[in-house]
């Protein structure tokens, strides 16, 4: 079962658990659709990103998202060569 992560571990924007634009790899390490263009892979574990199915409101009522927020502001520096 997913955690539905509330954020962006890049730049830690709020994340609609019903949004198509949410990013995930097989850790469940989430990502906005835009962090995620910029990274190309998850830096944490380097696995692909795909997106983040959406629970149904069945599931939401059942399991509710996560609160825990993950936040890596190490992330947001520029990569250096």
């Amino acid at each position: 079962m997913l955690e539905i992560r509330p954020n962006c571990e890049r730049c830690n924007v709020d994340l609609d658990p019903m949004s198509t634009d949410v990013m995930i790899c097989t850790y469940e390490c989430t990502w906005c659709r835009d962090c995620a263009a910029v990274l190309g892979v998850c830096p944490n574990c380097g696995g692909e990103m795909a997106q983040r199915p959406r629970p149904s409101a069945a599931r939401m009522a059942k399991d509710p998202p996560s609160t825990i927020r993950v936040f890596n502001p190490d992330l947001m520096a520029p990569e250096s060569d």
